[in-house]
Formats: C-alpha cells, structure tokens, sequence
C-alpha cells in the first residue's frame, strides 16, 4: 500500500535531519539515496548522497516543477524496454533486519500526463505495484516502506514493466535503514516480510514524527477523527519502555472518550484492507499524573474480537501486538472502558502490517556463480543483477531456473547477444544446469572443467574465441548428447572420451586446430 506526502508534511520531516551516510563502516547500516542526484543534499543534518554506484542502468533526470522540494526534484528512469528488471544492490549485514523505503514523484519527467504503473521487488519478491496516478492528480509525492531481513551481504531492490507500463519505470529516493534486531521479532522473517500500511500517531495534527525522535527513521504520520484529543502528558515516557521503540514524542498526544464511554476509531481512514494476515502494534500511555488511587483499564477490540482484555495502562505506558491477525475490508478498533474505571480509554498510536510471504530465493551457491559469471563478462546483460530467479517473469535475461523454494538455474542462453570476456571456472558450481548455450559471441580464454555439472545435456561454445584444449572431463559426462565447438581457436587432440562416445553429437570444426 502506498502512503502520500504532502510538500508541506515532507519538508517539515526532512527539517528533522538524520545522521549523515556512514561511509567509514564496512557494511552501513542506512543508505539514504536521492535517485538520478549528482551531488548530496541536505536539509539540516539530513543528507542523501547520489545513488551512483549502487546501479548501473538507467538515465538521470530533472524536474523544473517551481517549489519542489529537492529530494523529489531528481529522479532516475529506466527507458530499455527489453531488460526485464532494474535493480539497486546495498551491502547488507546477512541476517540483519532492514526497513526499505521507496518514494515516488512522477512530474510528467517524460512529457505525458499520466504516471507509469511498474511493479516493485524486493529480493526476488514481487513486493508490490507502483501506482501514482491519484497522488499525481493530487500534487503528492508517494512512498512505500517494507521491513525485511537480508538473505545475503547483498540486498536487493528492484523495479520491473508490467503490462500497464506505457513508459518508463522510475524513482526519486531510496533508502535503507539497519533495524534492531528485537523490532517487530515474532515475525518469521525467513518467511515473511511486513509492508507497512499505517504508521500513526493519534490525536497528533502537525508533523510527521520521524528522525531523531524515532532513532529508527520509520514515519510516524499525524491522525486526527472526531473523537476528543489529549495533548498534554503530566508523566515521562521513555522509547526503551516499549517494544519496537515507538518514538517518545507520540505519546504526548492521544485520542480519548468520555469516563464510561467507548472509543471507537475507523484506523487506517478509508482504507479497505485485502483478505490477509496483519502484524497491528498498539501504543497506550495514561497521560495523568502518576497515582496509586486511579487507574485506566479498558478492553481492546478488532472488528468485534476481542484484540485485549482489561488492558490496564499506566503512566508508564504499554502495547499490545499480533502478530497474525485476520482482516479485512474497513478496520474499526473500540476501546471500551471497565465498570470501574474511573476515566476513559485511550490510546496514543498504532502501527499495521500486512504479512507477505516471499517467494523464496536462489541458491546461494548458484547466486555466487552467476554474480562471478556477469563480473568475467565484459558486457553482461543490462538486467544482470538482483536475484538471477526470481521473481520468474523477472529472471536474468538468458536464465531458466527450477520453480523450487531454493531456485537453481537449469538453462542459461546466451546465444548471439555479443558478449565478450572469459568464463571463470565456478561456472562448474551451476551443477544444476541441464543447457549450457553461449554460442555467436565473442569469449575467449580456456573452456573450464565443468566435470561437476553432471546434469549437462547441451554444451553450445561454437562461434567464440576460446583457446586451449578440449577438456577431456566433457566426455566423462554421462548425460551429454550435443556438444558444439566449431568456430573457435582451440588446439590440441580432441579427447577420446569423446570421439568414442557415438551418442554425442559433437561439431569441432570448421575452425579449431585439433586433431584425433
């Protein structure tokens, strides 16, 4: 679900500033990037440094809308229509827990009138659809925000044509941001990943609460109803006291109800939530002076179910979480107040998540091979990062995997795209695949031992550069029935293993100096 910024809201936040990129570490821990930038901007002490070096494809622009904002004022767009993803790469602590944000400012950049709807993904997931069409027709930027743990030292973001992209995909910024390792931690993030819906402080109507009072950067936007607002807090409350570290600055205000009376709130506001699964956190402080003669009990409940009974808030504050919660359709959450309680309930904040189930991954050792494979091409597929899989549709171009939960690449076909370099010998790690096809290019250096892909049914090399002999491990291979060499400048015998072998159809010449 996307979320929509007014200029006014966005430029409040972006006055809150947060700690500047890190460049000294190894393995940062955030990443704020002003997509198609050319220098770093700041506002304060916030700063975001130009995406350079985290992406390789893709053109730069510049919006001259009067009175945009600087983040929103650079973007870069993604014109080649054959590529069938764009992605960033960030190092990545593996296993840690990150949250990524994707924020959108169309501007008629390309001329039209009407933004492209394209698809984002995360890690090999298909995260969700990009569309700004209302907020575009509103003068609203548009962001997205998902919270998951990174697979591999490289974590991936990506961007890919569906069919209801006319033109050219894009973005303004990115950002990435090290979560702690406690935050949102009954979710299995092996499985899951959460997409942030609703990020709410209650009875607030100013700005958006963001860095440094949430340490974190995670938005926590203003909402206001017609219930009664609470705006004064006569006790501390410390972040620390609560689980996810809710930023303290929310629990000075609060949506409130009459002594004997029950809270009832339509949250997130117009919002028709899909059949799902959702992770909801709740956050309740007494804003009362502390006192052991009062007290502030009420029952919390979702659409009717009981969501938390005779929940007794202090002065200390608490919150309420589920991790797996059904919904659907319009939320409404009552708070109803216990016989006895002498004020009525409220309630400070909230946070929802739908709960995504990712789709899986490549095989780590697949993945390194490939990545090792694009690095010794001189000129590899502009679509050559991310995940070599996954998603299926969005796989590198020339590859066929397996449809298992730990993807393994079965086919790659690489045949006449023009590409120069060599072939490393941890090709022989894709033990998986079945046709091995990169004939028509211009390859040069030995043919490696690839004994240990057994699977190997095809081997097209015909048409290529390479030097050196024929590897006799190619006729040790039992599944092999085509092997096609021709054309290249290798030398030497060609091993008996193969011209014994009457089931391979085996093509060494024109071209080659071999000899029997």
């Amino acid at each position: 679900m996307a979320f929509t910024i007014s200029f006014f809201f966005l430029l409040l936040w972006l006055l809150l500033t947060f700690p500047p990129f890190l460049h000294s570490l190894p393995a940062p821990r955030e990443f704020p990037l002003s997509c198609g930038a050319t220098d770093e901007l700041t506002h304060g002490n916030l700063k975001y440094i130009p995406d350079e070096g985290f992406i390789t494809v893709g053109n730069k622009s510049t919006l001259k809308t009067p009175g945009l904002l600087p983040l929103l004022s650079s973007l870069r767009y993604f014109p080649d229509t054959k590529a069938r993803k764009y992605c960033y790469e960030f190092p990545a602590i593996k296993g840690g827990k990150y949250l990524v944000r994707s924020t959108y400012y169309y501007g008629g950049f390309d001329g039209g009138t009407e933004p492209p709807v394209f698809d984002q993904i995360i890690q090999g997931t298909k995260w969700s659809t990009v569309n700004t069409t209302e907020d575009h027709a509103n003068g609203l930027s548009t962001y997205y925000e998902i919270i998951v743990v990174s697979e591999l030292k490289i974590l991936s973001f990506c961007l890919a044509r569906n069919k209801r992209t006319s033109s050219s995909p894009f973005i303004n910024a990115l950002e990435l941001e090290y979560l702690d390792e406690s935050l949102y931690n009954s979710t299995d993030f092996s499985k899951f990943a959460l997409t942030t819906l609703a990020r709410h402080s209650f009875g607030s109507h100013g700005n958006i609460i963001g860095y440094p009072d949430d340490e974190f950067n995670r938005f926590w936007q203003p909402f206001m109803d017609k219930n009664p607002v609470v705006e004064e807090s006569h006790s501390d409350v410390h972040s620390s006291d609560f689980w996810n570290y809710p930023p303290t600055p929310i629990f000075t205000t609060a949506i409130t109800s009459s002594r004997g009376q029950p809270l009832t709130l339509e949250w997130p506001a117009a919002t028709l939530l899909p059949v799902s699964k959702y992770y909801i956190a709740l956050y309740f402080h007494d804003n009362r002076t502390p006192s052991p003669f009062s007290w502030r009990v009420f029952t919390v409940s979702i659409n009717g179910k009981v969501f938390y009974d005779n929940l007794n808030v202090t002065t200390r504050g608490v919150s309420v979480y589920a991790r797996d919660w059904p919904l659907a359709g319009q939320t409404e959450i009552t708070l109803t107040p216990a016989d006895n309680s002498p004020v009525g309930p409220m309630i400070n904040g909230g946070e929802l998540f739908q709960i995504m189930p990712l789709a899986g991954r490549t095989l780590t050792r697949d993945v390194i091979a490939m990545e090792d494979l694009a690095r010794s091409f001189d000129n590899p597929p502009s679509d050559w990062s991310g995940d070599p899989c996954l998603p299926a549709k969005n796989s590198w171009t020339g590859v066929k995997c397996s449809r298992d939960r730990l993807a393994r690449v079965v086919t790659l076909d690489l045949t006449g795209m023009g590409i120069s370099g060599s072939l490393p010998s941890s090709i022989g790690n894709l033990s998986a695949i079945t046709h091995l096809w990169l004939g028509e290019n211009k390859l040069s250096g030995p043919i490696p031992d690839l004994s240990a892909i057994k699977d190997l049914q095809t081997l097209h090399l015909d048409n290529n550069e390479f030097e050196g002999s024929i590897p006799p491990s190619l006729g040790l291979l039992k599944g092999i029935n085509e092997i096609f060499l021709q054309n290249n400048k290798l030398a030497g015998k060609i091993p008996p293993s193969l011209l014994k072998n009457i089931n391979i159809n085996l093509k060494v010449s024109p071209g080659n100096h071999l000899s029997s």
